[in-house]
């Protein structure tokens, strides 16, 4: 009988061709192949400005997704103290990948709270939570410039692990 559902090597397929994909988006020098081709110094300063309001976005936006998971973890930590062994080594991940992203002066937004009353439930929300986080990262990876594109892709890779541990520890937490 096949097994159903999420399985390790399909993690981690998944995760190799995310990243495979991150890398060969950051490689090559783009069109021009980085050949001068003769635009004024304010063309060209503006065009990096914009990349550089566009990349700010962008991190903002994936720190925000970050700062909501965070919250999760916390909330379920809190309100289930008995998944804390399980939870907290994810969690920590989660808050050293939101620290990455966050900009300089970045501000916490407010955080949603999962809404079950059970740990199991709890955990497969929270899973439900990482998927959609890993989802929005990778999203991003268009817009992104290469080496925030690259972070973007690393971190949603974790999200989808995270994802797959919490989905195991919540049959854990229901059994």
């Amino acid at each position: 009988m096949r097994r159903t559902g999420t399985t390790r090597r399909g993690v981690f397929t998944a995760t190799g061709a995310i990243a495979l994909g991150a890398v060969l988006a950051g490689c090559g020098d783009g069109p021009g192949g980085g050949k001068d081709s003769g635009r004024s110094a304010a063309a060209t300063a503006a065009e990096q400005a914009s990349a550089a309001r566009a990349e700010k976005r962008i991190r903002a936006a994936a720190a925000r997704t970050g700062l909501e998971l965070l919250g999760n973890y916390e909330h379920v930590i809190r309100t289930h103290p008995a998944t804390a062994a399980g939870l907290s080594p994810l969690r920590n991940a989660v808050r050293a990948h939101t620290k990455a992203l966050v900009p300089a002066g970045g501000q916490a937004p407010a955080l949603s709270r999962p809404r079950a009353t059970d740990a199991g439930t709890a955990v497969r929300e929270l899973a439900a939570a990482e998927r959609r986080a890993a989802d929005t990262h990778l999203a991003a990876l268009m817009e992104a410039p290469p080496e925030l594109a690259r972070l973007l892709a690393s971190i949603a890779a974790a999200g989808a692990a995270h994802a797959y541990l919490l989905t195991e520890l919540a049959k854990e937490a229901s059994s």
